[in-house]
């Protein structure tokens, strides 16, 4: 298991889903995680849900970390400065990683409508959540890890190459952080600050789960409904690939590129929640690509 201990992170969208997870495990490993996000007790965000930073914070310390939920809207500037003078003032200008996983984009997507007859609205506000967003983080929270000449920026994507995605606004958003991630590793390569990105494989989040009508506990019924469901993984999956890479003496080594959660555990041999080796990479070449 990797040790965090001492560590100090910022995972942006951890309310629920992958974020969730890898805040999760961070904690697992020792660290101390600013969890933030838009939705808190007593005043959620327009996403629907009622998972909360609150209960990922607490996840966190029952884990093993310091879970410290702080609400951010990501979109707005004033916020998120004023979360990284907060991580300065209270953790002595130390900030080891930052984990930017804002998404909101699933009620905006409008699979198998062309761009000219989807919402423009939407599409612009998917970038604004999802891109953006990330772009403003990076800008507050780049220059602590830079002073002290340490950190690594992860983005959190679907994918690791720049293929179409089945929706413009979608795919856009998407391939926009890998690039996202190899142009902050080319400003700070001479600071030993290092960017990438990330790729979860089927992701098996609270609302899938919802979507397949299934429990953590009986979840591989949902392949009725979907067989590929029987590749997902969940969120832990993830979690450990960020605690592995952030606890990687080589870390520069992979800056400026993309990754998987199913290629990194053949290099750090990390398990999911049920202590599987899920390889999404090889089930999509043995399965998905014979049927496409």
């Amino acid at each position: 298991m990797p040790d965090l201990q001492g560590k100090i992170a910022v995972v942006a969208g951890a309310t629920r889903g992958a974020g969730r997870g890898i805040a999760a495990m961070l904690g697992e490993a020792g660290a101390t995680v600013y969890v933030t996000g838009r939705s808190v007790r007593g005043q959620l965000s327009d996403m629907g849900r009622t998972e909360t930073i609150d209960e990922t914070a607490e996840i966190v310390t029952a884990m093993g970390g310091l879970g410290i939920p702080v609400r951010v809207d990501h979109t707005i500037e004033s916020e998120v400065k004023l979360l990284f003078e907060r991580v300065a003032e209270e953790q002595n200008g130390r900030l080891d990683l930052l984990v930017n996983d804002v998404w909101g984009g699933d009620s905006l997507t409008e699979w198998g409508t062309p761009f000219w007859e989807s919402s423009l609205a939407n599409g612009l506000l998917m970038q604004q959540r999802a891109v953006f967003s990330h772009m403003i983080t990076s800008y507050y929270g780049a220059p602590l890890m830079k002073k002290r000449k340490s950190g690594l920026i992860i983005e959190i994507t679907d994918g690791v190459n720049y293929d179409y995605r089945g929706n413009l606004y979608y795919s856009l958003a998407k391939t926009s952080v890998i690039h996202l991630a190899t142009a902050m590793a080319a400003d700070l390569s001479d600071s030993n600050v290092s960017a990438l990105a990330l790729s979860p494989g089927f992701l098996r989040s609270e609302a899938m789960l919802e979507y397949f009508g299934v429990t953590e506990e009986n979840w591989q019924e949902g392949a009725r409904k979907d067989p590929h469901f029987i590749a997902s993984e969940t969120p832990w999956y993830i979690g450990r690939a960020v605690a592995s890479l952030a606890a990687d003496p080589e870390i520069m080594r992979k800056s400026g590129k993309a990754f998987s959660t199913w290629g990194l555990v053949e290099e750090y041999g990390y398990q999911d929640k049920d202590e599987t080796q899920l390889h999404w990479g090889d089930y999509y070449a043995e399965v998905l690509s014979k049927e496409g």
